[in-house]
Protein backbone atom coordinates (compact mmCIF):
# COMPACT_ATOMS: atom_id res chain seq x y z
CA UNK A 1 0.00 0.00 0.00
CA UNK A 2 2.83 2.40 0.92
CA UNK A 3 4.56 1.59 -2.36
CA UNK A 4 1.34 2.34 -4.31
CA UNK A 5 1.00 5.76 -2.61
CA UNK A 6 4.66 6.53 -3.31
CA UNK A 7 4.18 5.66 -7.01
CA UNK A 8 1.10 7.88 -7.19
CA UNK A 9 2.94 10.83 -5.59
CA UNK A 10 6.04 10.54 -7.78
CA UNK A 11 4.69 9.32 -11.13
CA UNK A 12 5.58 11.21 -14.32
CA UNK A 13 2.59 9.77 -16.20
CA UNK A 14 0.55 12.67 -17.61
CA UNK A 15 -2.85 11.33 -16.47
CA UNK A 16 -1.66 10.46 -12.99
CA UNK A 17 0.03 13.88 -12.66
CA UNK A 18 -3.14 15.60 -13.85
CA UNK A 19 -5.28 13.62 -11.41
CA UNK A 20 -2.82 14.37 -8.59
CA UNK A 21 -2.90 18.13 -9.38
CA UNK A 22 -6.71 18.15 -9.48
CA UNK A 23 -6.78 16.29 -6.17
CA UNK A 24 -4.38 18.84 -4.61
CA UNK A 25 -6.47 21.75 -5.93
CA UNK A 26 -9.66 20.16 -4.59
CA UNK A 27 -8.03 19.65 -1.18
CA UNK A 28 -6.86 23.29 -1.09
CA UNK A 29 -10.29 24.62 -2.08
CA UNK A 30 -11.93 22.36 0.52
CA UNK A 31 -9.64 23.63 3.28
CA UNK A 32 -10.35 27.23 2.24
CA UNK A 33 -14.12 26.59 2.17
CA UNK A 34 -14.04 24.99 5.61
CA UNK A 35 -12.00 27.91 6.99
CA UNK A 36 -14.44 30.45 5.50
CA UNK A 37 -17.40 28.53 6.93
CA UNK A 38 -15.71 28.35 10.35
CA UNK A 39 -15.20 32.13 10.28
CA UNK A 40 -18.55 33.09 8.80
CA UNK A 41 -20.88 30.53 10.33
CA UNK A 42 -23.05 30.62 7.18
CA UNK A 43 -23.05 28.98 3.76
CA UNK A 44 -22.41 30.44 1.31
CA UNK A 45 -19.95 32.76 3.10
CA UNK A 46 -19.55 34.93 -0.01
CA UNK A 47 -22.07 36.96 -2.01
CA UNK A 48 -21.68 39.19 -5.05
CA UNK A 49 -22.88 42.77 -5.30
CA UNK A 50 -25.21 43.13 -8.27
CA UNK A 51 -26.15 46.70 -9.09
CA UNK A 52 -25.37 50.15 -7.73
CA UNK A 53 -27.69 50.48 -4.73
CA UNK A 54 -24.76 50.47 -2.28
CA UNK A 55 -22.58 52.88 -4.29
CA UNK A 56 -20.09 54.39 -3.40
CA UNK A 57 -19.40 52.06 -0.47
CA UNK A 58 -19.84 48.84 -2.43
CA UNK A 59 -19.50 48.49 -6.20
CA UNK A 60 -21.19 46.26 -8.75
CA UNK A 61 -18.99 43.15 -8.98
CA UNK A 62 -17.58 43.27 -5.46
CA UNK A 63 -17.34 39.99 -3.58
CA UNK A 64 -18.56 40.31 0.01
CA UNK A 65 -17.53 38.05 2.90
CA UNK A 66 -20.56 37.50 5.12
CA UNK A 67 -20.57 36.60 8.81
CA UNK A 68 -23.60 34.82 10.26
CA UNK A 69 -25.82 36.27 12.97
CA UNK A 70 -24.80 33.51 15.37
CA UNK A 71 -21.33 35.13 15.34
CA UNK A 72 -22.44 38.72 15.98
CA UNK A 73 -25.24 41.22 16.60
CA UNK A 74 -26.43 43.76 14.03
CA UNK A 75 -25.65 47.42 14.67
CA UNK A 76 -28.20 49.64 12.93
CA UNK A 77 -27.43 52.98 11.30
CA UNK A 78 -29.38 54.66 14.12
CA UNK A 79 -27.29 52.99 16.86
CA UNK A 80 -24.06 53.38 14.85
CA UNK A 81 -24.55 57.17 14.78
CA UNK A 82 -24.88 57.18 18.57
CA UNK A 83 -21.73 55.14 19.26
CA UNK A 84 -19.60 56.08 16.21
CA UNK A 85 -19.65 52.58 14.68
CA UNK A 86 -19.09 52.63 10.91
CA UNK A 87 -18.92 49.84 8.36
CA UNK A 88 -18.39 50.30 4.63
CA UNK A 89 -18.21 54.07 4.81
CA UNK A 90 -21.39 54.80 6.80
CA UNK A 91 -22.91 54.18 10.20
CA UNK A 92 -24.20 50.72 11.05
CA UNK A 93 -23.96 47.27 9.51
CA UNK A 94 -24.76 46.16 6.00
CA UNK A 95 -26.88 43.01 6.05
CA UNK A 96 -27.53 40.35 3.42
CA UNK A 97 -31.10 39.09 3.40
CA UNK A 98 -33.65 37.26 1.28
CA UNK A 99 -36.84 39.36 0.88
CA UNK A 100 -39.73 37.56 2.57
CA UNK A 101 -37.32 34.67 3.21
CA UNK A 102 -37.68 33.50 -0.41
CA UNK A 103 -34.81 31.36 -1.65
CA UNK A 104 -35.77 31.88 -5.31
CA UNK A 105 -34.74 35.56 -5.31
CA UNK A 106 -31.30 37.15 -5.29
CA UNK A 107 -30.22 38.20 -1.78
CA UNK A 108 -30.29 41.93 -1.05
CA UNK A 109 -27.23 43.69 0.37
CA UNK A 110 -28.41 46.87 2.16
CA UNK A 111 -27.78 48.79 5.36
CA UNK A 112 -29.86 48.10 8.48
CA UNK A 113 -31.20 51.60 9.23
CA UNK A 114 -33.19 50.93 12.40
CA UNK A 115 -35.33 48.37 14.23
CA UNK A 116 -39.10 48.63 14.37
CA UNK A 117 -41.57 46.74 16.50
CA UNK A 118 -44.86 45.28 15.30
CA UNK A 119 -47.67 47.88 15.01
CA UNK A 120 -45.21 50.82 15.04
CA UNK A 121 -45.27 53.21 12.11
CA UNK A 122 -42.24 52.19 10.04
CA UNK A 123 -41.30 55.75 8.87
CA UNK A 124 -42.84 59.22 9.00
CA UNK A 125 -46.12 59.02 7.10
CA UNK A 126 -45.69 55.28 6.57
CA UNK A 127 -47.78 52.27 7.46
CA UNK A 128 -47.69 50.20 10.63
CA UNK A 129 -45.26 47.32 10.71
CA UNK A 130 -47.00 43.92 10.48
CA UNK A 131 -44.09 42.38 12.44
CA UNK A 132 -40.88 43.41 14.14
CA UNK A 133 -37.71 43.70 12.09
CA UNK A 134 -35.18 45.94 10.39
CA UNK A 135 -35.90 48.84 8.10
CA UNK A 136 -33.24 48.68 5.38
CA UNK A 137 -31.95 50.93 2.62
CA UNK A 138 -29.23 50.92 -0.02
CA UNK A 139 -26.65 53.68 0.49
CA UNK A 140 -27.41 54.97 -3.02
CA UNK A 141 -31.21 54.65 -2.72
CA UNK A 142 -33.66 57.40 -1.87
CA UNK A 143 -36.32 55.09 -0.40
CA UNK A 144 -36.28 52.43 2.27
CA UNK A 145 -36.65 48.88 0.94
CA UNK A 146 -39.97 48.74 2.78
CA UNK A 147 -41.51 51.53 0.68
CA UNK A 148 -40.10 50.24 -2.60
CA UNK A 149 -40.59 47.02 -4.51
CA UNK A 150 -37.87 45.11 -2.63
CA UNK A 151 -39.70 44.32 0.60
CA UNK A 152 -42.91 46.37 0.49
CA UNK A 153 -44.45 47.33 3.84
CA UNK A 154 -42.63 44.57 5.69
CA UNK A 155 -39.55 44.90 7.93
CA UNK A 156 -36.72 42.40 7.44
CA UNK A 157 -37.18 39.59 9.94
CA UNK A 158 -34.18 37.96 11.64
CA UNK A 159 -34.87 34.60 9.96
CA UNK A 160 -34.55 36.20 6.48
CA UNK A 161 -31.03 37.47 7.21
CA UNK A 162 -28.14 35.44 5.81
CA UNK A 163 -25.54 37.50 7.63
CA UNK A 164 -23.65 40.75 8.04
CA UNK A 165 -21.22 42.00 5.40
CA UNK A 166 -17.70 42.09 6.87
CA UNK A 167 -15.19 42.43 4.01
CA UNK A 168 -15.28 43.68 0.43
CA UNK A 169 -13.08 42.22 -2.30
CA UNK A 170 -13.30 44.37 -5.46
CA UNK A 171 -14.08 42.71 -8.82
CA UNK A 172 -14.06 39.08 -7.62
CA UNK A 173 -17.85 39.07 -7.62
CA UNK A 174 -17.74 39.11 -11.42
CA UNK A 175 -15.87 35.81 -11.40
CA UNK A 176 -18.33 34.32 -8.93
CA UNK A 177 -21.17 35.43 -11.20
CA UNK A 178 -19.52 33.95 -14.31
CA UNK A 179 -19.13 30.60 -12.59
CA UNK A 180 -22.87 30.57 -11.92
CA UNK A 181 -22.80 30.42 -8.12
CA UNK A 182 -26.03 31.63 -6.56
CA UNK A 183 -25.96 33.06 -3.01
Amino acid sequence: MVNLIHQFLTSDNFWISLFRDVLYAFALVSVLAIALYAYAGVWPPLVSVEGTSMYPNMQNGDLIVVQGLNKMDIVTNEIGKQNGYKMFGDYGDVIVYRPFGRSDVTPVIHRAMYWTNASEVMWDGGVQAPAEGYITQGDNNFLYDQCSGICPNTPVKDEWILGVAKYRIPYLGYIRGLLGFIG
